[in-house]
């Protein structure tokens, strides 16, 4: 009798723990950025997806169809974007699969599928690699943008180095990143989202106008010419077409800001708004990549506004909206490391959620994807080796295994034989996307001097 007194009490007092842990990690998502806030409607979805996928690699998509070939290098970006909106389609369906559970982390989606210690450390360091390559690739392309912009419209600013261009790019983000929570940045999420659309559209105009006005005939043959060249061109492009797929990285949480009811789940707007996003980033990429590679053929440099420089004031215009496009990419990838940073001071360290937190953390980490950035501004070469490191896994590959685990489709299936394609696709890209991208870093390293 006495046994089973004691019995129920401990059970009690578990009971009674595990729900004051539930109250804690309340608390805490009310503070949290990512899920503080869960009135988005379904337009959010699209600009946001439009913002973390049409990133800098939209520009250096030519640079990837002239290592690649024409029909290849189109076909890739074609290949690609079917591969992604379908593993996006499945991150939409898991973000809350079981009933009454929404998985509004990618980590926490991967310790549902993979067991609690398993599925985080699977999961976690991938999407950390992404959020934090995507941002340092966005130091670089903000301070190297701008660059462009100013000397090409005020003379007297061309002795001014990248570096202090890049530092620019750095403290606006210091600012931006006290930005509560992800709905906070709506307003430069859908400018960002704007740009992109736009500098895409005046990119694909003047390299037409540019072709149609060229007075030497374009030489459409593969940028290298060597055995080797060759080779190690394409690992790198590869990693380029995966770097302008990035988005996945962020999809659970984007979703995570939508209200979510057993009548009308998230998934629903959430879809809506990415069927859009895909429409714009289709149009953006075979725009961009088809124009820029017919106009200027294997001469085109890794950032094709590099290459257009007529009119002035319009390569200015585009490169000026690459700035304040990736002011809000910085930010939209940012947000799930803010997330991960700060919910690990507060639950593991003990530290009050409060603003002196939020400020001391997160312009910390801004602090030190700018001196990355600056110690290293190889964009294509960037491009290239973290798309294929990571990159390829969290939108190529990753919601693909997560949906063969947890929903087990039956063998020769629509779906079953759609994953494995997908991770098939994924896979090669992640093992031979950094080869070429390390090549490329290497090459251009070679004359390269610090902060010069």
């Amino acid at each position: 009798m006495h046994d089973k007194e004691v019995s129920r009490v401990e059970s009690g007092n578990n009971s009674n723990d595990a729900t004051a842990n539930e109250q804690i990690d309340d608390d805490l998502n009310r503070w949290l950025p990512i899920t503080a806030s869960r009135k988005a409607k379904w337009w959010y979805s699209t600009f946001h997806n439009v913002t973390a996928v049409v990133g800098a690699g939209v520009l250096g998509l030519p640079y990837a169809v002239s290592q690649l070939g024409w029909i290849p290098g189109i076909g890739m970006i074609i290949i690609s974007w079917f591969v992604t909106l379908y593993s996006l389609w499945q991150l939409v369906n898991l973000h809350e699969h079981v009933p009454g559970k929404r998985f509004d982390r990618y980590p926490e989606l991967g310790k549902h599928v993979f067991g609690l210690k398993r599925g985080y450390w699977i999961v976690m360091p991938q999407q950390m690699i992404v959020q934090v390559a995507s941002d340092i690739v966005y130091m670089v392309t903000g301070g190297k943008s701008l660059k462009e912009s100013m000397h090409t419209m005020f003379h007297w600013s061309r002795g001014i180095k990248q570096t202090y261009f890049i530092l620019f790019f750095g403290v606006l983000q210091l600012i931006l990143s006290q930005a509560p929570n992800f709905n906070s940045l709506k307003v430069v999420s859908f400018t960002a989202a704007v740009m992109s659309l736009s500098y895409s559209t005046i990119s694909s105009i003047a390299s037409i106008i540019k072709g149609v006005e060229h007075p030497q005939p374009v030489n459409y043959g593969l940028r290298s010419h060597t055995p080797v060249g060759i080779t190690f061109d394409i690992f790198n492009s590869l990693g380029t077409i995966a770097f302008a797929f990035a988005g996945h990285s962020v999809a659970l949480e984007i979703q995570a800001t939508i209200p979510s009811t057993p009548e009308k789940p998230s998934k629903g707007p959430m879809w809506r708004g990415v069927t859009v996003a895909y429409a714009i980033v289709a149009f953006c990429y075979l725009a961009v990549a088809a124009s820029g590679f017919w106009a200027f053929g294997n001469l085109v440099d890794d950032d094709v506004l590099v290459t257009l420089k007529h009119p002035h004031w319009l390569i200015a215009l585009a490169n000026f909206m690459v700035f304040l496009h990736v002011l809000g990419s910085y930010q939209v990838f940012a947000m799930p490391v803010f997330d991960m940073i700060e919910c690990y001071l507060v639950k593991k360290r003990r530290f009050t959620p409060g603003r002196p937190l939020r400020l001391i953390a997160r312009s910390i980490y801004v602090v030190v994807t700018m001196f990355v950035g600056m110690c290293f501004p190889f964009f294509g070469g960037l491009l290239g080796f973290f798309g294929g490191l990571a990159f390829s896994s969290t939108s190529f590959f990753l919601p693909c295994i997560m949906w063969l685990v947890s929903q087990k489709p039956k063998r020769w299936s629509f779906h079953w034989i759609a994953s494995w394609l997908a991770i098939i696709i994924g896979v090669s890209i992640t093992v031979l996307a950094p080869i070429g991208g390390a090549r490329t870093i290497i090459i251009s390293a070679k004359n390269y001097i610090f902060f010069n």
